[in-house]
């Protein structure tokens, strides 16, 4: 049987281009720790369900020791669709996560300059195109010949379920240079998404390889 890690959380507290690892999630709390998890998993789940097609990457979520105050902030690849005309849509959506938790929320929109180099979003652009009934091999080869053009030292791509519309579901991986899953100082970036097509469910994985952290080339990287 395998075992399988996550590569971000096998990499938490090795640090990343000189700085530490963000976390996805920031505070701390010596009680009330499930009531501010279900209120980060609520936060989590109305943005993801609010802005489907605004290419979102990462929610960060902070939160102040003794104000109350809650920062998200949200990494995409179209900020325009989530700032909206005017800032509408940010407010907007600030205002739904203040009744949401009842606190002061502050909301920042960072914008992913490279998608091609988003594992998160790659995964999500091959879902989108999955559910729109592309091959399948051809989509995964385009992400990986983007992705490899843009400067990856390594890709691999896998998908699973009933790929092409069969009735058996199986895997299929294709992969270009290298993504050392085993070493700490390598920046390997992981995102999963699920493609919901007519024929069921098809789980979309993307490693891919930055290269060695600039800590570890200083020999600060490794514990």
């Amino acid at each position: 049987m395998g075992q399988k890690v996550h590569p971000e959380g096998f990499r938490l507290g090795v640090k990343r281009k000189g700085e530490k690892v963000d976390f996805k999630s920031s505070w701390y709390s010596d009680r009330d720790f499930a009531a501010l998890l279900g209120e980060d998993l609520k936060i989590r789940a109305h943005i993801e369900k609010k802005l489907v097609r605004a290419g979102i990457s990462d929610i960060q979520i902070r939160k102040a020791a003794e104000q109350g105050e809650v920062a998200v902030d949200i990494h995409t690849a179209r900020p325009g669709i989530v700032i909206g005309k005017g800032g509408s849509e940010v407010d907007a959506l600030r205002g739904e996560l203040e009744r949401l938790t009842k606190k002061k929320v502050q909301v920042n929109v960072r914008e992913v300059s490279r998608p091609e180099l988003n594992a998160a979003l790659v995964a999500e652009s091959i879902a989108e195109q999955l559910v729109g009934r592309a091959a399948f091999r051809r989509t995964m080869k385009r992400a990986l010949t983007s992705a490899m053009r843009s400067g990856a030292e390594g890709c691999r791509i896998r998908c699973g379920g009933r790929l092409g519309g069969i009735e058996m579901s199986r895997e299929e991986t294709i992969s270009e240079g290298r993504v050392p899953l085993h070493t700490l100082d390598a920046d390997i970036d992981y995102g999963f998404r699920e493609a919901k097509t007519q024929m069921g469910q098809i789980g979309v994985k993307v490693w891919i390889n930055h290269g060695i952290h600039a800590a570890a080339d200083a020999g600060e990287g490794r514990r």
